[in-house]
């Protein structure tokens, strides 16, 4: 860890409070000047960095920048292990760390990112995923013996993490529409997609990558056309490290579901944050969509449903639609 890193992570850990110059090259073993390098090359990545003549510097209460050091220090024993890498910006998170695992990357390696390039959401669409304003992390999980059925409740139970993670830090109800999507106020806030490869020798799972995309502020220009209808955001305006906060609290929630999985009830909370039961929903498919009536959500998070002819099905996974305005 260079002096940038050393830095932030004590400024981190003490927002608001001020340390001489001389204090910190004390803690951290290094010169003053190396010392006012790392302060300007964080300001250069756009910390607000006080500085007070006789005081020394601080990191303002107000900052609001994605950071492993940020993460970490919201983070609970259940989440301690895990291996964060946070970048400004990738190509996709999924994908990055799915090329890592296939390297043989650890269980708990996580990729956070402040923007994506190609970010990907369900059935091959993009996920729109601008600068400073979201969050998009993907984790590596690598459960033993663990079929595909079992690896289905990996989305279900992020799903109802998340919920979890917005509610804890915010004055917001989330809810869930059938499968993984997460809803503020009558908008979508949060997509989740889960890839997985299985062993063809045993069947279980060799390897899942758990994908999250949160839009936490509005963006700059406003969501593009083709979403602005149903995108959302947690926050209207800026809060006091509020991407941090919720990455953590995100993490922290599925990780305590993900140790105790096999005993962890979270049907329960999923079915209660369901909007869509007793509704009118539209069946997507490849041959088309067709009008169906969502009756509830059972014990594995499948959405039993009934059609117009009567017939009852049990959806597994797959895609519904929802007209919110009805």
């Amino acid at each position: 860890m260079g002096t940038k890193e050393k830095l932030l992570t004590l400024f981190e850990n003490n927002k608001g409070i001020y340390f001489s110059g001389e204090e910190i090259a004390e803690k951290l073993a290094v010169s003053r000047n190396a010392i006012w390098k790392a302060v300007n090359g964080l300001r250069a990545e756009g910390y607000e960095i006080n500085a007070i003549k006789n005081k020394g510097y601080c990191l303002s209460v107000a900052s609001d920048i994605l950071s492993a050091q940020g993460i970490q220090k919201y983070l609970e024993p259940i989440s301690s292990q895990l291996k964060l890498t946070v970048l400004s910006s990738a190509e996709s998170t999924n994908t990055l760390l799915r090329g890592k695992a296939v390297k043989g990357a650890p269980e708990g390696s996580c990729v956070v990112a402040n923007s994506q390039t190609h970010g990907r959401g369900r059935v091959g669409r993009c996920f729109f995923s601008p600068v400073d304003t979201g969050i998009y992390l993907s984790l590596l999980l690598r459960p033993s013996q663990c079929s595909p059925q079992e690896a289905a409740g990996l989305t279900t139970m992020a799903a109802v993490a998340m919920c979890e993670a917005i509610e804890s830090v915010s004055n917001e109800t989330a809810w869930i529409k059938w499968v993984n999507d997460i809803y503020v106020r009558g908008k979508k806030v949060s997509g989740i997609l889960t890839e997985a490869s299985f062993s063809l020798e045993s069947g279980f799972l060799d390897y899942a990558v758990l994908g999250a995309g949160i839009n936490v502020y509005p963006p700059k220009d406003g969501f593009p056309d083709e979403i602005k209808g149903i995108a959302g955001v947690v926050f209207d305006e800026p809060q006091n490290d509020g991407k941090n906060r919720l990455t953590a609290a995100f993490l922290n929630s599925f990780m305590k579901y993900y140790a105790s999985r096999g005993d962890a009830d979270y049907a329960g909370p999923y079915r209660s944050r369901s909007f869509i039961i007793g509704k009118k929903v539209g069946v997507l498919s490849s041959t088309g969509t067709k009008e169906a009536t969502a009756l509830d959500v059972d014990e594995n998070c499948r959405l039993i449903i009934k059609y117009e002819d009567g017939l009852t099905e049990c959806l597994a996974c797959g895609e519904v639609s929802l007209d919110l305005k009805n």
